[in-house]
């Protein structure tokens, strides 16, 4: 192992240490009104069976409660910004659902979405290679896809429940160091979503400069309030429009 490496992994023990002594919950939370909770959430569908007619409700109900974005898949970007214009931002994904395509292509994908008029885009991390510590890859691979959308706002979705605590950790650094703009936690296609645990970490890591996603399995208002209390800045979930209306 390099010394980088390991003083990637010294880093990792500090934060550990001192987000274990804070506990999961900040000691204050103040839940945001209905208007502001709408304004967190990323509307999305990504199913492989979406059909064009979903595709098209989901941007009528971004319309109607102002979301924060519609997050589609890519072959859907052009379709929805012809919908939504500029009141809804329109967000694809990148490398999804495995993040294990060449960098290349990962930023070859951001530059159309971009040109399509996508303004956000969520690429997955490489989870092989961050779980075998080449960590000076996982971060050339989300720079990449920084310098290719280097106007839009970029995503790095870790698939936290495929990594360890102290991986999460690296990969919130390298997500930060690599000029990410928002760790998220899920695809959503793997063995698990969105945890507590996971975005308090998260939060605990990038501080205030970066935001935090939670997706995957936000079913309901009380996932969501879970959620933001325990740090996010941005939901990813396709019952938005149940969670803003309970």
């Amino acid at each position: 192992m390099n010394l980088v490496n390991k003083e990637y992994q010294k880093r990792a023990g500090v934060l550990m240490d001192a987000w274990q002594a804070r506990g999961v919950f900040p000691e204050t939370f103040q839940e945001p009104s209905n208007t502001d909770l709408a304004a967190m959430i990323d509307h999305t569908i990504l199913k492989p069976e979406a059909s064009i007619s979903a595709v098209n409700k989901i941007c009528k109900e971004a319309l109607e409660h102002t979301f924060a974005s519609v997050c589609v898949n890519p072959v859907h970007v052009k379709r929805c910004v012809d919908i939504l214009g500029e009141n809804v931002p329109v967000c694809t994904v990148i490398g999804f659902p495995l993040g294990a395509n060449l960098s290349e292509i990962k930023a070859a994908e951001a530059v159309l979405a971009l040109e399509q008029g996508a303004q956000e885009v969520d690429m997955v991390l490489n989870v092989g290679l961050m779980k075998t510590a080449n960590y000076q890859e996982v971060f050339e691979d989300i720079k990449a896809v920084r310098l290719a959308a280097a106007d839009g706002l970029l995503k790095v979705i870790l698939e936290t429940c495929l990594l360890s605590k102290e991986e999460i950790i690296i990969a919130c650094m390298l997500c930060r160091e690599a000029g990410a703009d928002y760790v998220k936690t899920s695809t959503g296609f793997s063995s698990g979503g969105a945890t507590a645990e996971d975005v308090s970490l998260m939060r605990f890591v990038v501080g205030e400069d970066l935001g935090v996603k939670a997706s995957g399995g936000i079913r309901n208002r009380e996932d969501a309030m879970t959620m933001i209390k325990a740090g996010a800045s941005r939901l990813g979930a396709s019952a938005g429009v149940s969670i803003v209306s309970q």
